[in-house]
């Protein structure tokens, strides 16, 4: 039976999926924790002001404390500073979002972005999310610099991200999602096209200093329409590049600098 401290966490985590205020029995049903300890639970979160109800005795939503501590510890690491400055140029250069993602343990977490589209079709996610390795560029690039042993661990204990959720190429087997990552190998960079979303591509290549395992991925994604495989190719030494000056400037952060 998972502990208080698990299940504060999976609370936590539950709650920043929602959109809107949920109702007590649905997060304790979705969680499969009784009601009276779920109750329990979110009481003291509230306490804690991690959670808020939208009126007394009603539904419940996050506070926007976990995102303070989370930019306070990014604006500490230095890391928003070394990679905002390349992120810009590289969202200049190709007119589409350029993010980062850090590797934290066995996590990729979206830390920091620049959106190059000034108008029209713009796709603009929100940051703070793990990345979904099976059918990521960002997944793939990172797995690139990985063994497939131990790239198939990591996507065996998050799942394969379905068609039905993702793109209508998402991958869903072992061979279908090395197909992508061998390519990735290869190419010195990943790609997809309509894989994490329909109508959207993407591409991707790792932030890794020589001899050091990958710290982050830097990414360019857009719609499918403007951001063609065509132009993704044409943009692949610029992307590469852009990474590469990330490993190197990376050592001024303690975050980013930590694998030296």
């Amino acid at each position: 039976m998972p502990g208080v401290t698990e299940r504060t966490m999976a609370v936590l985590e539950f709650l920043a999926t929602q959109m809107e205020a949920t109702p007590l029995a649905l997060i304790a049903d979705q969680l499969e924790i009784p009601r009276s300890a779920c109750h329990r639970l979110l009481v003291d979160l509230k306490q804690c002001g991690y959670v808020r109800q939208v009126r007394e005795h009603g539904d419940y939503l996050l506070t926007t404390k976990l995102v303070g501590i989370g930019l306070g510890y990014l604006a500490t690491s230095g890391i928003v500073d070394v990679a905002q400055s390349i992120l810009d140029r590289l969202a200049e250069t190709s007119g589409e979002l350029a993010r980062l993602a850090i590797v934290d343990g066995d996590r990729l977490t979206w830390v920091a972005k620049s959106q190059g589209a000034l108008k029209g079709l713009r796709y603009d996610p929100d940051m703070g999310m793990d990345t979904v390795l099976s059918c990521s560029a960002t997944g793939h690039a990172w797995m690139m610099t990985m063994s497939d042993e131990r790239a198939l661990e990591l996507v065996t204990r998050q799942g394969f991200g379905q068609p039905a959720q993702y793109g209508p190429r998402a991958p869903t087997t072992v061979n279908g999602l090395l197909e992508f990552v061998h390519a990735a190998r290869t190419r010195g960079y990943a790609t997809i096209y309509e894989v994490f979303a329909p109508g959207m591509t993407a591409m991707a290549a790792p932030v890794q200093r020589r001899g050091y395992p990958a710290i982050g991925v830097i990414s360019l994604a857009g719609p499918a329409v403007r951001l063609t495989e065509k132009r993704m190719a044409s943009l692949g030494s610029t992307l590469v590049a852009a990474a590469t000056e990330l490993a190197a400037a990376s050592l001024a952060s303690p975050l980013l600098g930590r694998g030296r």
